[in-house]
């Protein structure tokens, strides 16, 4: 009876277990990610339309994660449609891109979502170089002519005493600029010689893609962005006695994928030396390039290493596609960073620049005024703790229209500072997201009542990350 009764419930349960089985196969197969690539729409039950709507209103650092959810869902992020739903409803973001320098001479890009304060590492730079663009040097005594002055002399000193040391000389002297949300690298140095070649990185691909080239081959050149195009100015090129500064000019169209000529800067008061001699010893080079009021202002020097001498600068026009003289206030008085070039930013239409005091400890803003031709200092302390050899110690940023500086805190991290209006402290986004009142005290504050009363900002500190013994060498905003 017993053993039948256990056979009866075993059909039991047997039947049952075919009973549901197939609801089991049904729920397994609706969970499988196969059938869910299957589904026709993005969101189940939601117009494609409205689906993108609704992640076009997702913060940018949450793609990375939904990107995982199906193979159309990633598709969805890196198309280009999803951003220009960003920009039209107005949820576009600012993202700071940081290169760095490691210690081991390779560049790396870092980029910091400001909101949530998290940092991502970009794909490293590809180091292939267009040798048939490359000016090939003649001689080892060429190169060391090419380089002198150069922070990196100190490698190239060893290189000397090696074989194939010109196959082995580190990629260099590149300039940097943004242009419609994609970063470029333009120029520098390889094997001993300027190069044309350019790279964009695409943040929504998450590559680098190698773009039209330059006309000329540049290296250290300065560049900036008008009219949603990258201008490119100065620099210097390879010459059969080394360097030679370059007046020349060109610009680029990130939409046409073009390069095309901008007169030359004409340098006029290089041509006013009071002597041959001089004339033939100070070559004139740009120091900068300011993208201001629609148009670009290049400050100028004469050098011949390691002495500089202010010449002023000119403004470049593009409506009428010349060169004009720089106001003497301007050109004269604009503040030198370091091996005399000269830093400065635009925000909200205002042009600063980093006046580095004698001091070891701290600098000044100077804001142009336009009506006095002048420059005047607007903030009085700006903590610096780095004033070591670095090519870059200290960066200036415009991003989510506030002043920000970048630099070494005193535990060696790389800090993003914002200058928040006293006034204004309570109120700020980034105050309230990343200080509390306690921090008050921190470090990067201005919390003493004499320099109150003298500067109408404090410091907060954004973001800090630390890169071991990396060296700064360029910021940009990239706004997506």
């Amino acid at each position: 009876m017993g053993s039948l009764f256990s056979m009866t419930n075993t059909k039991t349960n047997q039947s049952k277990s075919e009973e549901i089985c197939p609801n089991e196969r049904f729920k397994r197969q609706r969970m499988s990610p196969a059938t869910v690539e299957e589904c026709p729409r993005l969101i189940p039950n939601l117009p494609d339309e409205l689906s993108l709507q609704i992640m076009a209103r997702l913060p940018r650092i949450c793609y990375y994660h939904i990107r995982l959810v199906s193979r159309r869902w990633k598709a969805t992020i890196m198309n280009n449609e999803l951003y220009k739903v960003r920009k039209e409803i107005g949820t576009t973001e600012e993202w700071l891109y940081l290169l760095v320098r490691d210690g081991q001479n390779k560049l790396l890009w870092h980029a910091l979502d400001p909101r949530s304060g998290i940092w991502q590492r970009l794909p490293v730079m590809p180091s292939v170089v267009d040798e048939e663009n490359s000016q090939k040097g003649s001689s080892r005594f060429w190169m060391w002519n090419m380089v002198e002055g150069i922070r990196i002399a100190e490698i190239i000193r060893g290189l000397l005493r090696q074989k194939d040391a010109l196959d082995d000389m580190p990629f260099c002297g590149c300039s940097f600029g943004a242009v419609d949300g994609c970063l470029y690298v333009l120029g520098g140095f390889s094997k001993a010689s300027t190069v044309k070649c350019v790279w964009r990185f695409d943040p929504i691909q998450n590559v680098w893609k190698k773009v039209t080239s330059m006309s000329t081959g540049r290296a250290y050149c300065k560049t900036s962005i008008l009219n949603n195009k990258l201008y490119v100015v100065g620099g210097v090129s390879q010459g059969q006695a080394g360097l030679i500064p370059l007046r020349s000019a060109e610009v680029y169209d990130p939409f046409t994928d073009t390069w095309s000529d901008v007169p030359s800067m004409p340098f006029s008061r290089a041509g006013v030396l009071p002597t041959v001699f001089l004339a033939d010893m100070l070559r004139p080079i740009a120091t900068g390039l300011t993208s201001y009021k629609g148009r670009l202002y290049v400050p100028q020097s004469l050098y011949s290493w390691p002495f500089f001498v202010d010449v002023g600068g000119e403004i470049y026009d593009p409506e009428t596609n010349s060169w004009i003289e720089m106001p003497n206030g301007m050109g004269e008085g604009w503040p030198i960073k370091q091996a005399g070039t000269k830093l400065s930013v635009v925000v909200n239409d205002e042009l600063y620049a980093f006046d580095p005091s004698n001091s070891m400890d701290n600098g000044k803003i100077k804001v142009y005024d336009e009506g006095e031709d002048a420059w005047k200092v607007v903030i009085g302390k700006v903590p610096v703790y780095d004033f070591s050899n670095s090519e870059s110690p200290y960066l200036l940023a415009g991003l989510h229209g506030k002043l920000h500086f970048i630099a070494k805190n005193s535990k060696q991290d790389i800090a993003v500072l914002q200058a928040v209006p006293c006034n204004n402290l309570d109120s700020s986004p980034s105050a309230s997201t990343s200080l509390s009142p306690k921090s008050m005290q921190d470090e990067f504050l201005i919390d003493s009542a004499a320099e109150t009363e003298t500067d109408p900002v404090v410091w907060i500190e954004v973001a800090s990350r630390s890169f071991g013994l990396s060296e700064l060498i360029n910021c940009q905003v990239v706004d997506i």
